[in-house]
């Protein structure tokens, strides 16, 4: 196995280095919290431009399809042009785009700004998460991992609050224009924090998988997406989804063919990466789903406005962040292995627990719960994003990052998919509207596809990802086991 290297920099230098981290962390939270931030500002949104909440919200998928689209070629612009310096540009484009958003007077305009954002967002986090890899050593690579995993996580929590409260007191197009002095702020200090990577000027783009790769992400994310929504009947998600499926056959047989394909699936045939993103895009199934049916339970089921629902769903952060607290110790005690099987199996069951509030549950058990959920979920994928740079060379790093954001967007999709549709099902079947019932079978059903993320890490052996971990138990476990059957052959 070859180890992470990292080109042009010196290790101790970046050791030393303990803000790169927290700098990739604040460009990414503004990206999470922004996806979400719009949730609750939609019906004003929507009646200042001259279009319907249901029209707008599907607007937003815009989103969603640019990412799915550029994510792909996110780690050949990276080798070809230099990590900080698309990294940089990406956070540039991402604010061009907020500022469009806060200009925006029709529905036109505001999906065109979405599509920029997208742009932006989509070179944002695999890019972030490639410097990160390659600028820190493996013996602290949890701890940074730890750091960017947050933003993830507390942003969605946070976006809902932050909006509803800037939408009553101030204006819609305060949502959006924060993003302006974060951003500048970004590029400002990731100029003089981010190590400079020299480019690899060797190789072309892959122009054939691209197309392919665009068609079958954004195909399938846009499919599950319309599936989720009422604005356009459910056959034209179905058609969008089946177009998506046969791009990705399509692709992977490109992909065979192509010496340099633009994602390369060869990285599958390790044990460690296939399970990270195997194990983690079932676990976000479950994760993608919360923050779509918990505030609707919180509003439709509790009767609560969207403010209230809000500061609840909030406490999921704190979890979230004290997670950063553990994770390297908890990982150097357990290792990969141990850690991502309790934490899928717990995180999973917090899901579900979701299911069994009541307006009667008391406010402080919720949180109790939420807190709770987001530290065994803020954890699980702090181990599973190291796990997937655990053991695969410098020169793959590019590819992993590209692979692991295609598919963690993929995995989010059906998970909001699969909840509006078990929502939707589940009503029809009884003929009532929605009632806390309904939401009770939905979490339940989403925590057991997270729960099934503990099939591909049963098969690693105790000592995966040591190196990155910093756990020895394993190995001496299976040296001694070794030991031990040489003894008894003799």
């Amino acid at each position: 196995m070859s180890g992470l290297t990292v080109p042009s920099v010196h290790r101790k230098d970046i050791a030393l280095n303990r803000t790169l981290p927290m700098v990739l962390a604040v460009a990414l939270f503004m990206e999470h919290m922004d996806s979400t931030v719009i949730a609750t500002s939609l019906p004003a949104i929507a009646e200042d431009i001259g279009t319907n909440p249901v029209t707008l919200k599907l607007a937003l998928t815009t989103y969603l399809v640019a990412l799915a689209i550029f994510i792909p070629v996110s780690g050949f612009m990276a080798d070809r042009f230099g990590a900080k310096r698309v990294f940089r540009s990406a956070i540039a484009v991402f604010v061009a785009g907020s500022i469009g958003y806060a200009i925006s007077d029709s529905l036109l305009a505001f999906v065109l700004a979405r599509f920029v954002q997208g742009m932006g967002g989509a070179m944002m986090t695999p890019v972030g998460r490639l410097v990160l890899v390659r600028a820190t050593p493996r013996s602290e690579l949890v701890s940074a991992m730890a750091w960017l995993s947050i933003p993830a996580l507390v942003g969605p929590v946070i976006g809902p609050p932050l909006g509803g409260f800037i939408t009553t007191y101030f204006s819609w197009h305060w949502i959006f224009l924060i993003n302006v002095p974060i951003g500048l702020a970004g590029i400002l200090v990731s100029g003089r924090v981010l190590p400079d990577f020299e480019p690899d000027m060797r190789g072309r783009l892959d122009v054939i998988g691209f197309a392919l790769a665009a068609l079958a992400a954004s195909g399938l994310v846009f499919g599950l997406s319309v599936v989720s929504l009422p604005a356009l009947p459910p056959v034209v998600g179905v058609a969008t989804v089946l177009a998506g499926l046969a791009a990705v056959w399509a692709y992977v047989r490109h992909a065979r063919r192509t010496p340099s394909p633009i994602l390369d699936l060869s990285l599958f045939s390790n044990r460690a990466f296939r399970a990270a993103i195997i194990g983690g895009s079932l676990f976000r199934i479950g994760v993608g789903a919360t923050p779509f049916l918990l505030p609707l339970m919180f509003q439709i089921g509790f009767g609560l406005t969207p403010f209230q629902s809000g500061l609840l769903t909030f406490a999921a952060a704190f979890g979230s962040i004290a997670m950063k607290f553990i994770a390297r110790t908890t990982l150097r005690a357990g290792g990969f292995r141990l850690v991502l099987l309790l934490t899928a199996l717990l995180g999973s069951a917090f899901i579900g627990i979701n299911g069994l509030f009541t307006p009667a549950t008391p406010h402080g058990l919720i949180i109790a719960v939420l807190v709770a959920g987001g530290l065994f979920r803020s954890l699980f994928f702090t181990s599973a994003n190291a796990l997937v740079f655990a053991e695969i060379a410098d020169r793959q790093a590019s590819q992993a990052t590209a692979i692991a954001a295609a598919t963690q967007q993929i995995s989010i999709a059906v998970g909001v998919a699969l909840a509006g549709g078990i929502l939707e099902v589940s009503s029809y079947m009884t003929d009532t509207p929605l009632t806390l019932d309904h939401f009770m079978i939905a979490f339940l059903s989403v925590a057991a596809f997270s729960a099934l993320s503990v099939l591909p890490f049963l098969t690693l052996p105790a000592d995966t990802g040591s190196a990155v971990s910093g756990h020895r138990r394993g190995r001496r476990i299976e040296q001694e086991d070794t030991a031990l059957a040489a003894e008894r052959s003799v």
